[in-house]
């Protein structure tokens, strides 16, 4: 018989394809990620923003769903195709040098073997000098063939180094939030799932921060998507200011932000939050094309205490409730899941 959760996810599944089914979206399992995480409501305040948007518009783009809920990546596909290709003809490359240098030294064998047969056979000093002249010619050509293996053999070493190295900083990009540097989406929904496995593993704590800032579409709609941008960055930049050890921070899209945060304590995390929060209030704000000052910023956040045995998304789900009744009353504040306000969200 199925079991509760069984019934429950695919319910949620049922109605994330009866959203892209109603809105014509594709049937791609990104547009199915997006929509799967709307039916759970993981994050009712990105469902809020999805929810207006229909309402207002009439539709939401798949562009703004995956912008949304933070599953849209740059297609890298052709850069890896590329660079597994480069990896590929330098790996051939080697192994025709190292076919030469085997032809080399058979070659060379074969020389000694001929040498050491006419050694047998000769007895006059005319004979053997012949012989000696032959076999330091052969070394001769031996070590010539090593030169020429040998810088080969490191030109292609530095040019799969080379390689190695775009890899790895495509990897990292895959990873990382290209305003900010903070993780992006995917790179949380990673460490999440890898501290929960911890957590539960060592029977530590975990705690988790989700902070947006407040108005920030008034900020965009006054002064425009750059200094949005920039405000951006110096928020993400306060929030690492406050990270530590195997603390992850990442941008979640918009103006969402997470912290995860592994054997921390509730109270700790809720400290932590609002040591950001009051960071950011602090700061100056500036536009800088014409120094016009933006006003003060200000953020409301989340915080849970992961539970043993749940959910990713139902963690995540208890922060942003939290989040939510952070902004009911009166933003700019940071309420915990066992704070009295939050079980009025």
């Amino acid at each position: 018989m199925p079991s509760d959760e069984h019934i429950r996810t695919v319910a949620f599944a049922d109605l994330a394809l009866s959203k892209i089914r109603d809105l014509n979206h594709p049937a791609d399992p990104r547009s199915y990620a997006s929509w799967f995480t709307y039916a759970a409501n993981c994050s009712p305040t990105q469902n809020r923003i999805a929810d207006q948007t229909v309402a207002r518009a009439g539709t939401i783009s798949p562009a703004e769903l995956e912008q949304l809920y933070g599953y849209a990546q740059p297609d890298r596909s052709d850069n890896v195709n590329k660079l597994a290709a480069g990896v590929a003809d330098e790996v051939e490359q080697v192994m025709a040098m190292i076919d030469v240098a085997v032809g080399t030294v058979a070659t060379y064998r074969d020389d000694l073997t001929h040498v050491t047969q006419q050694l047998d056979r000769t007895q006059d000093r005319d004979g053997l000098r012949a012989i000696v002249d032959s076999l330091v010619q052969a070394t001769k050509s031996m070590e010539a063939a090593n030169q020429v293996l040998t810088g080969s053999l490191k030109s292609s070493r530095q040019e799969i180094h080379q390689l190695q190295e775009k890899v790895e900083t495509l990897r990292l990009d895959s990873l990382t939030d290209a305003l900010t540097l903070l993780a992006n989406r995917k790179s949380f929904d990673r460490e999440l799932e890898r501290c929960i496995g911890e957590a539960d593993l060592r029977n530590h704590e975990l705690s988790l921060l989700l902070l947006d800032i407040d108005h920030f579409k008034k900020i965009n709609d006054t002064f425009g998507h750059m200094a949005g941008d920039e405000v951006l960055r110096v928020v993400a930049h306060s929030i690492k200011h406050y990270v530590k050890g195997d603390d992850t921070a990442a941008r979640l899209g918009g103006e969402a932000f997470a912290v995860i945060l592994p054997r921390t304590q509730l109270a700790a995390a809720v400290t932590i939050a609002d040591q950001i929060r009051a960071r950011v209030m602090g700061i100056r704000f500036m536009k800088r094309s014409t120094g016009e000052s933006l006003g003060s910023v200000t953020m409301s956040a989340g915080v849970a205490v992961y539970r043993r045995g749940e959910y990713p998304w139902t963690f995540l789900q208890r922060a942003d409730t939290c989040l939510y009744a952070a902004k009911r009353n009166g933003r700019n504040r940071v309420i915990g899941e066992r704070d009295p306000l939050a079980a009025t969200a």
